[in-house]
């Protein structure tokens, strides 16, 4: 059985937070990856979770080191939620370098 897996972030080259998602149950992987056009930069990305849509709880945070290629452990992280909230979105809450841009899923 596969999993849904939705674009949180979708290259996001500014601060803000994505559209929120319905979570359902289980466990969700929420992986980030972030790369720029020239040079290095740097991300930082909260995913937050919710009940009611009003109120944001964070529930991790990714601090991305970026640089002009994806590489595994650099400019990716990832982990795991098991709880029992009703949404989740991400959030950038800095991101820097020339082209910089991220991408979250779960």
């Amino acid at each position: 059985m596969g999993e849904d897996k939705r674009t949180l972030l979708n290259a996001a080259t500014a601060t803000g937070a994505g559209t929120a998602y319905e979570l359902g149950r289980g466990i969700h992987s929420v992986f980030a990856w972030g790369k720029t056009s020239s040079g290095a930069g740097a991300a930082t990305i909260n995913i937050e979770v919710s009940n009611d849509g009003t109120y944001w709880v964070v529930a991790g945070t990714f601090s991305l080191t970026l640089a002009t290629t994806v590489t595994t452990g650099t400019n990716t992280d990832g982990f795991n939620i098991n709880a029992g909230w009703k949404l989740v979105r991400a959030n950038c809450t800095a991101i820097s370098g020339t082209g910089a841009q991220v991408t979250v899923t779960i």
